[in-house]
């Protein structure tokens, strides 16, 4: 569809790259959540991140995210687009964007994105500690 765009990647994610594709002269409003590698957790320091996906089920659950979000909100469009691999500090796993005539759909729309990503995408978290490691966010 061309409202709706996914993607998993190996490669950095562009945050310019992502908001240009969510871009519509209907839109009043655009919400963009930017998920990023921060370098702690619970006090431990954390010196990256790894993540693995199952790819085929988890495009085709972004995809149901994205159709439910155009089901549900007066939204124009969607990019739900996440990293795998290993990161660093600062990286950028994970990025959604959606744009609508007015911004509470918007906002409501791009919350439930992330929230619904986090449950029900195949995608998990290894987290590098400085003294170990753990996975975590390990979904269905």
């Amino acid at each position: 569809m061309e409202n709706i765009n996914i993607k998993l990647s190996d490669e950095d994610l562009v945050l310019s790259a992502v908001a240009q594709l969510v871009e519509s002269n209907a839109a009043g409003g655009t919400c963009i959540f930017i998920g990023t590698v921060r370098d702690m957790t619970k006090g431990r320091t954390v010196v990256s991140l790894a993540f693995e996906a199952y790819a085929p089920m988890a495009l085709s659950e972004m995809q149901k995210i994205a159709n439910n979000v155009l089901a549900k909100w007066p939204v124009l469009k969607v990019a739900i687009h996440h990293r795998i691999g290993d990161l660093k500090i600062g990286a950028i796993p994970v990025i959604i964007a959606v744009s609508a005539a007015h911004r509470q759909a918007a906002f409501e729309a791009c919350q439930y994105c992330i929230d619904t990503l986090k449950e029900t995408v195949p995608i998990w978290k290894k987290e590098i500690f400085d003294d170990g490691e753990v996975w975590v966010s390990a979904h269905p």
